[in-house]
């Protein structure tokens, strides 16, 4: 069944403001020290297509050893676990002050906002 074009605009929209929150929960938590933009490594590691990707493995930034020697390749899950509490996934990390981002649904809106702007996915 084809959507009416006034269903579809409105469905536009409310992908839209997901989209924008996603992004401001990334910029409020962590903007700080990572950007999403591939080579443009800051305080922390540049997060583009961090899914897939192995723990401690830019060759252009330096890790600490703890991240260095994580042995795990991120994904969706590790990720969440990694942004509630990023001493208990890698302990001895780098991640000082951050201890976390208690919200759940926060949490998942970083995650939808890194697999959008690294994979094109929702």
């Amino acid at each position: 069944m084809l959507s009416s074009p006034s269903s579809l605009s409105q469905e536009l929209v409310s992908q839209g403001k997901e989209a924008a929150s996603e992004q401001q929960v990334f910029n409020n938590a962590c903007r700080t020290c990572h950007t999403i933009k591939e080579g443009d490594n800051r305080l922390g590691p540049n997060l583009y297509k961090i899914i897939g990707r192995k723990a401690g493995s830019l060759p252009d930034y330096s890790y600490c050893g703890a991240m260095k020697g994580a042995g795990f390749v991120w994904d969706e899950e590790k990720l969440e676990r990694f942004i509630a509490n990023p001493d208990a996934v890698v302990p001895g990390n780098n991640m000082k002050p951050y201890g976390g981002l208690a919200s759940t649904e926060d949490r998942g809106k970083v995650i939808a906002f890194l697999l959008s702007v690294t994979t094109g996915r929702r």
